[in-house]
């Protein structure tokens, strides 16, 4: 389905529309439109599944155990130190 819409461009973005237009890039200042909007839709989507992912693991890490900064070194410089085992380091 196809809804006809009236919208008001800046003299620069019509200018771009038609440059896109002349360019033979779309077909139509309708179809840039329709691309923008699209990107726009997307870009829209993936910033909200990332503050979903982001809000998720704030949650684990404030409900998770808490390991003082001191633990937290032994931890790194243990794992460090199998690395460097294991590489012959």
């Amino acid at each position: 389905m196809t809804v006809k819409s009236s919208i008001s461009l800046t003299d620069s973005q019509d200018a771009f529309a038609r440059e896109l237009v002349e360019q033979g890039r779309y077909p139509s200042v309708s179809a840039v439109l329709q691309q923008g909007l699209e990107l726009l839709r997307l870009r829209t989507e993936g910033e909200e599944l990332e503050v979903a992912a982001l809000r998720k693991l704030v949650k684990a890490r404030r409900e998770g155990e808490f390991v003082s900064g001191a633990t937290m070194k032994d931890r790194i410089s243990a794992i460090a130190n199998r690395k460097r085992a294991a590489h012959g380091a």
